[in-house]
């Protein structure tokens, strides 16, 4: 007789210990960039809410960002970086294919052998880590993981490219998962939409470009921005209220709103078709950071939460979408 396999367990709940970020060390002001894109300061404000961005210097990629803000988080954690068992990172930038970033991250912050991996989600890249973070944690495949969002999209921007090259910043964002006696991290809804892959992505492969002998271009990011904005307006305020009614709680329960950063025109059409109250505080960091996908709602969030300290063990829905298309939201209770 084969024997039986052992199976393992872990905790009934986990939750969110601590934020970390990292943002790029320059301030790029839209006057910066409106030159190549033939627009204007007003344009971009009205189109986008954005006013500044935050972009990093040369010398520094997506894995340097990345250590930076996992070392924030597991500081703040109080939990000793040798037992974060699990590493997960979610970019689009990593400047290598491989390795990954998160086992050079894990490296870099003193959780070496923890098992490291790399999700490709874009802007969706966080919340589908923490939604595999806690189910692996409370499968009993680790204990304590390492969440991270990170990205460098100046490197993979066409500063000519009137379609996104203007709301692009570098950054990355980090949360801490551990073990909680009580519900931390909601149910998740996500999912994709591969038909409408040409939305929004990379205008070439690196094979093109290897092969093009120097007649196409390094592939750098574009867009089809009315086809993305009704997606999102429209698609992702269903996901976002379905998120809510899988977590067992209304809108009014919200101590704030967490939407990936990727248009304020975007998030205040979310706030207003799921009937937030006054009192749910809404993350804007886009204002100052812009869209850095995969880092988009860590960097909100830790900046919430620097701002607005009341808001600890409150409700946050947060909401990601992007190339793919997918999508991810939850509840998760603020550390």
């Amino acid at each position: 007789m084969t024997p039986a396999l052992k199976q393992t367990s872990g905790p009934q709940y986990t939750r969110i210990l601590s934020y970390g970020a990292a943002r790029g060390e320059i301030a790029v002001p839209n006057e910066d960039l409106i030159g190549p894109i033939d627009s204007s300061d007003e344009w971009i404000r009205q189109r986008t809410g954005i006013v500044t961005r935050t972009r990093a210097v040369k010398e520094t990629d997506a894995i340097d960002l990345a250590a930076i803000a996992a070392a924030e988080a597991i500081e703040k954690s109080g939990v000793a970086a040798s037992d974060v068992d699990l590493v997960i990172v979610a970019t689009i930038s990593n400047p290598k294919q491989s390795p990954s970033v998160s086992a050079i991250v894990a490296d870099r912050v003193g959780a070496n052998p923890a098992a490291a991996y790399d999700i490709n989600a874009a802007c969706a890249g966080y919340a589908y880590a923490i939604a595999q973070a806690d189910a692996l944690i409370r499968a009993g495949a680790a204990k304590h993981a390492l969440v991270i969002g990170t990205e460098k999209l100046s490197d993979i921007v066409d500063p000519a490219d009137r379609s996104i090259s203007f709301l692009l910043g570098d950054g990355a964002g980090a949360a801490l998962i551990g073990p909680s006696d009580t519900p931390g991290i909601a149910p998740a809804v996500w999912g994709s939409d591969g038909s409408k892959a040409d939305a929004v992505g990379m205008n070439h492969t690196l094979i093109d470009y290897r092969d093009g002998a120097g007649d196409v271009p390094w592939p750098t990011l574009r867009q089809e921005g009315p086809t993305v904005f009704r997606w999102a307006v429209w698609e992702m305020a269903k996901v976002a209220r379905e998120a809510l009614e899988v977590a067992g709680v209304e809108a009014a329960d919200l101590a704030a709103f967490i939407p990936h950063q990727a248009n304020m025109r975007i998030i205040d059409e979310f706030a207003k078709q799921l009937k937030l109250p006054e009192t749910t505080v809404i993350a804007r960091d886009i204002e100052t950071t812009g869209n850095t996908s995969a880092a988009s709602i860590p960097l909100a969030s830790h900046r919430l939460m620097a701002e607005h300290p009341e808001l600890s063990g409150g409700l946050a829905l947060q909401i990601g979408f992007g190339a793919g298309p997918v999508f991810a939201a939850q509840v998760v209770v603020l550390p």
